[in-house]
């Protein structure tokens, strides 16, 4: 099971957990069932209703190649259109609960899905799907070339984000910073001290919690606190997200 680490601009490490193949593939075979849908009834409405066939064999054969584009054109940009309104999901991608996402942490814009769409006619079509399966399991994060091109990935939503293990810590609005001091920590020490603290915790080990907190107050100069060793730390994660996502 893969996963994608994402750094946001609030400090917060998001992990997504990335599309299997296997959803991939059925969210591409229900789209093209609605493609299909949508072309047996625009064909039934064309010769069954209007009777296309007599009136193209009357026109140039540049008028008649120029309706027949435009009558398939919402086959050809389908995927670009569903996943520039629907934010990253065509109906066969919300069907199947995936997404796709930038990267970076930012939301696609229409020029990532146009990236996307465009590659797909070598990643998908041109090479019946092998050249972006083979991008699939040769790239880090399971792209294929429309991804890596465009910086985007397929995500699962229904286990997509996991801040256990990140430096996010709730705190309410009009809450108060205690140690300003806090912000000689980088984002990366704030990582390590929040992986040892849950870890301290979870096998009462307060030797490992107390050598914390000294390295703490050894880096911050803090000194004046009565705080006990647990409270002190919980108070120095608060104030780090709060600081840091107040600066942002």
């Amino acid at each position: 099971m893969n996963y994608i680490q994402i750094n946001t601009s609030q400090n917060v490490n998001l992990k997504f957990q990335v599309a299997s193949i296997g959803k991939r593939m059925l969210a591409f075979i229900l789209d093209w069932v609605f493609k299909g849908a949508y072309i047996i009834i625009l064909a039934y409405i064309a010769f069954e209703i209007f009777n296309i066939d007599a009136f193209l064999a009357q026109v140039d054969s540049f008028s008649a190649i120029a309706i027949v584009t435009i009558a398939l054109s919402p086959i050809v940009f389908y995927t670009l259109v569903s996943e520039s309104l629907m934010e990253g999901q065509t109906p066969g991608k919300k069907i199947i609960g995936i997404k796709v996402i930038k990267i970076d942490g930012y939301q696609a814009k229409f020029s990532d899905y146009l990236i996307r769409w465009f590659f797909a006619i070598i990643d998908i079509y041109f090479s019946t799907a092998l050249v972006g399966i083979t991008s699939f399991i040769l790239s880090k994060n399971t792209q294929r070339l429309g991804g890596i091109a465009s910086g985007t990935a397929v995500i699962d939503l229904k286990n997509n984000i996991n801040i256990n293990h990140t430096i996010l810590q709730e705190v309410s609005v009009d809450y108060k910073p205690q140690f300003q001091q806090v912000l000689l920590l980088s984002d990366n020490d704030m990582q390590i001290i929040k992986t040892h603290f849950q870890d301290g915790l979870k096998r009462k080990d307060y030797k490992i919690i107390k050598k914390l907190a000294l390295k703490i107050k050894e880096i911050t100069q803090i000194n004046n606190t009565n705080l006990n060793d647990k409270d002190f730390i919980e108070r120095i994660i608060k104030d780090y997200n709060y600081l840091t996502a107040k600066e942002n």
